[in-house]
C-alpha cells in the first residue's frame, strides 16, 4: 500500500484493546461514497475468492451514516496513537521477542507521593546549577525503588534524544521482575532484552543484564558511550571487582544506584561513584514511621552453642563449613528452634515462614527436623532447578508446605508475599545470610507474635 503512494499509520501500543473495525470507505469526487463493513481482510482470498460477510453503505441513500464513519476514522487518524509508518521501524516492532513478554494489565502505574518526593530530589541533583548525573537513590526494601526507577527511566525518554538503557543486577529473577516493571511503567509488552542464563539481547537497545553475564562476554567489549541510562540495583555490591571493572567501563549521561542498604560489612564505602552523597533516602524505620512498611517483631533467642573451636574469617565471619558440622545433626539446637517457634507462635501449622540456613547440608538437616515434628517444610537452594523452586513458593503460597529452609537463594530482591515468618538460622555472631531486600507481607493477624517475624508490606503500583 505504501508502494501505491497510500497513506499508511500504524497503532503499536498492543497492551490496550487494538482497532479491529475491518471497514472500508471509497471517497468518490462525484460524492457517491461507498463504506464495506465486515469481515473482509486485505488478503486477495478475502478480497477475490473468499466468502465474506461484509455490509454495503451507499452514500446516496444513508449520508449520515458515511458522514459519521468518516468522522471517527479522522479522530483516529489524528488521534496521535497512530503514528506514521516507517519500513525500520515497523519490523523492529514486529519482530518476535526473545525476552519474555510481560501480560500487562489495564492500569496505569502512578507513583505515590511519598515516591514523587524521592523522584524530585533525583530530578534536582540532575539540575543545572548542581549538575550531579550520577546518583544514589536509598529506598527501604517494599518501598518501590524498581517502579521509581522505571518512572524516572520514563521521563527521561520525554526528552528527545537516545535513550539506551542497561540495568544491571546480579540475579536472574531480580531481572525478570524489573523488566516486568519497566513493561509495565512504560506501557510496552515488549519493552527490554534480558541478558542473563542463555538469553542473549539482539538490539542492545534496552538490555536487563546480569553482572555474571556482561563480566563473561567481556566488559571491554562494551563500547563505553552505548549506553545513555545505567542502572545498578543492589548497588552496595558495586565495590565487588565485576561491579567496578563495568562501572569504570560505562560512560552513560545518567547513572542510577538502587540499594536499601548503602553501608557494607566491610566497611568499604559505595557513595565515592557519587561524590560522597546520596541523593534521595527513605530508610526502613522512616518508612515505617510513615505507615509505607508495616513494623515487625524480632525475637533473639540464645543458642548455647560454643563456637570456640569455630574459625573465624575477617570479613565473612565464621567458616560455613565448620558452622555446617556444628549444626548439622544437633538434635537439641533444633529441638530447641521448634520449642521457640511453639512458644511466640499461636498456631505453628497456619504460618508460611522462609528458614535461612548455614548451607544446604544444613538445610536440608532442618527440614527433615520439621517434617519429623509434624510440620510440613522442604529445603532448596541456588542449585536447585527454577521449575521445582517455583513448585515450592507455590506449595508454600497454597499452606501445602509451612516452611521452606534455603541457603544462598532468597537472599536479596525476592517478593514473596505470603510469607510472614522468617527463621534466621546461622549460630550467633555469625552474619545472617539475608538482607532487607528481601520482602514479606504480612498475612498473620496483626500481634501474633513470631520467631523471629518480619512483617513488612511494600507498595504495590498504584492503579
Amino acid at each position: 500500500m505504501a508502494d501505491l503512494g497510500a497513506e499508511v499509520k500504524v497503532f503499536y501500543d498492543t497492551t490496550t484493546t487494538r482497532l479491529h473495525a475491518k471497514a472500508w470507505h471509497f471517497q468518490r469526487a462525484s460524492g457517491l461514497s461507498t463504506a464495506y463493513i465486515g469481515s473482509s481482510n486485505l488478503t486477495h482470498s478475502a478480497q477475490v475468492a473468499g466468502l465474506e460477510w461484509n455490509l454495503r453503505v451507499a452514500g446516496a441513500r444513508n449520508p449520515t451514516v458515511l458522514e459519521r464513519i468518516a468522522a471517527v476514522f479522522d479522530t483516529y487518524w489524528s488521534g496521535g496513537d497512530f503514528v506514521d509508518y516507517e519500513p525500520a521501524q515497523f519490523r523492529a516492532q514486529s519482530a518476535p521477542q526473545r525476552s519474555t513478554v510481560a501480560v500487562l494489565s489495564p492500569f496505569e502505574v502512578r507513583p505515590y507521593p511519598f515516591q514523587e518526593r524521592l523522584l524530585e530530589q533525583i530530578a534536582l541533583a540532575r539540575d543545572r546549577d548542581r549538575g550531579h548525573h550520577r546518583n544514589l537513590l536509598v529506598a527501604a526494601t517494599g518501598t518501590g525503588k524498581t517502579v521509581m526507577a522505571a518512572v524516572d527511566y520514563t521521563r527521561q525518554t520525554k526528552v528527545p534524544g537516545r535513550h539506551r538503557l542497561l540495568f544491571v543486577a546480579h540475579r536472574k529473577e531480580i531481572l525478570q521482575q524489573s523488566l516486568s516493571t519497566f513493561r509495565h511503567v512504560m506501557r510496552d509488552a515488549s519493552f527490554g532484552e534480558l541478558w542473563v542464563a542463555g538469553h542473549r539481547p539482539e538490539q542492545f537497545e534496552s538490555v536487563f543484564a546480569s553482572i555474571q553475564s556482561v563480566r563473561a562476554a567481556g566488559v571491554d567489549n562494551i563500547p563505553p558511550d552505548h549506553f545513555d541510562v545505567v542502572i545498578v540495583d543492589e548497588f552496595h555490591h558495586a565495590a565487588a571487582s565485576s561491579d567496578t571493572a563495568l562501572l569504570e567501563r560505562v560512560q552513560p549521561r545518567e547513572l542510577l544506584g538502587l540499594t536499601a542498604t548503602p553501608e557494607r560489612g566491610d566497611g568499604q564505602s559505595v557513595l565515592d561513584w557519587f561524590d560522597g552523597r546520596i541523593a534521595a533516602e527513605l530508610r526502613v524505620w522512616d518508612a515505617i514511621d510513615q505507615q509505607r512498611l508495616s513494623p515487625f517483631s524480632y525475637y533473639g533467642i540464645s543458642d548455647d552453642l560454643d563456637l570456640g573451636q569455630i574459625p573465624w574469617k575477617r570479613g565473612s565471619g565464621y567458616d560455613v563449613q565448620g558452622l555446617s558440622n556444628l549444626v548439622t545433626g544437633n538434635e537439641v539446637w533444633a529441638s530447641k528452634v521448634i520449642r521457640a517457634l511453639e512458644d511466640h507462635v499461636a498456631d505453628v501449622g497456619n504460618i508460611r515462614r522462609l528458614g535461612f540456613c548455614v548451607s544446604l547440608d544444613h538445610a536440608a538437616f532442618m527440614a527433615g527436623v520439621f517434617q519429623t515434628a509434624g510440620i510440613p517444610a522442604v529445603a532448596v537452594s541456588g542449585k536447585t532447578p527454577d521449575a521445582e523452586r517455583n513448585q515450592v513458593l507455590g506449595d508454600l503460597t497454597a499452606g501445602r508446605v509451612n516452611v521452606v529452609f534455603s541457603v544462598d537463594l532468597f537472599n536479596e530482591g525476592v517478593d514473596v508475599p505470603r510469607v510472614d515468618t522468617l527463621l534466621l538460622l546461622p549460630p550467633n555472631g555469625q552474619r545472617y545470610p539475608i538482607s532487607s531486600a528481601t520482602r514479606t507481607r504480612p498475612s498473620a493477624p496483626r500481634g501474633q507474635g513470631q520467631l523471629p517475624r518480619a512483617r513488612l508490606r511494600g507498595p504495590a503500583p498504584r492503579a
